[in-house]
């Protein structure tokens, strides 16, 4: 552990980072059509957002991602699949602008897994009540979406946090202590690793709430982030987590960034 620890630096980084564009908030009249309207896939320019989220991390942060762990909404899924390209990428190209201009990447990088944990807020705050399964039911095949990313980049043997997704209709509550208890879940699995989460606006901003001590309402941007840091021993002793910074996340009453450009 003393050496696993020590490629870390002996301090774990965490970003929790909402998706891209997606389809039906660009396109109205795509939900109109659709078949699962309650799962939106990423418009192009959404892709295009994801993919250069990922070449500001891979250049700016100072640290590796080892390990992405997402949602299993599709939104999330493609939003992972452009971080994950650029992040992996084999010389990678200042000018590319998605993951279709990466011919070939390092899959010995990082490994990529979806975790229920991370999942939308299945109530009718997140997800409009006409749009939603009238079952109730979400239902995911997970082989499809991990064939989504780079080919070995998918650790199947992971065990997800929450082994089922929440029920409809979770209480605020509920999916407050369930980003909250996913998060820790997966840093104490991994505490030798530095672990970037792609989620949704309400795990980013339940996360804020949480580890910035200040029960204001956050305004998070497609792509929006939060960067998480806590000391680990090699004892696998951990201390709390704390904020080091965001991108794309203001106040939600007069819209001042809490780090970074004003969100327009």
């Amino acid at each position: 552990m003393e050496s696993a620890i020590a490629k870390i630096n002996g301090h774990q980084n965490v970003i929790v980072m909402r998706h891209g564009d997606r389809a039906d908030h660009c396109e109205p009249r795509w939900v109109s059509t659709a078949v699962r309207p309650w799962n939106p896939p990423l418009v192009h320019d959404g892709k295009v957002r994801a993919f250069q989220t990922g070449q500001r991390i891979r250049s700016q942060v100072g640290f590796p991602i080892h390990r992405v762990i997402v949602s299993p909404f599709l939104r999330c899924i493609q939003t992972a699949a452009e971080v994950v390209a650029a992040l992996a990428a084999l010389n990678l190209d200042d000018n590319a602008m998605s993951s279709k201009d990466v011919p070939s990447i390092d899959n010995s990088k990082l490994k990529v897994a979806i975790e229920f944990g991370l999942c939308e807020i299945l109530n009718t705050v997140a997800i409009k009540t006409e749009v939603a399964p009238k079952d109730g039911k979400f239902d995911f095949k997970i082989s499809d979406l991990q064939a989504m990313f780079p080919e070995g980049t998918v650790d199947i043997s992971v065990d997800m946090a929450c082994k089922e997704l929440p029920q409809w209709e979770e209480s605020a509550e509920g999916f407050k202590e369930r980003y909250v208890s996913t998060l820790k879940v997966l840093a104490d699995k991994y505490p030798s690793e530095n672990l970037l989460l792609v989620t949704h606006w309400g795990g980013v901003s339940t996360i804020l709430c949480k580890y910035f001590k200040d029960a204001t309402k956050y305004l998070v941007d497609y792509c929006g982030s939060v960067e998480l840091r806590r000391q680990v021993s090699k004892n696998n002793e951990s201390e709390e987590f704390e904020v080091t910074t965001s991108h794309g996340v203001a106040f939600k009453d007069n819209k001042v960034p809490i780090h970074g450009p004003v969100i327009t």
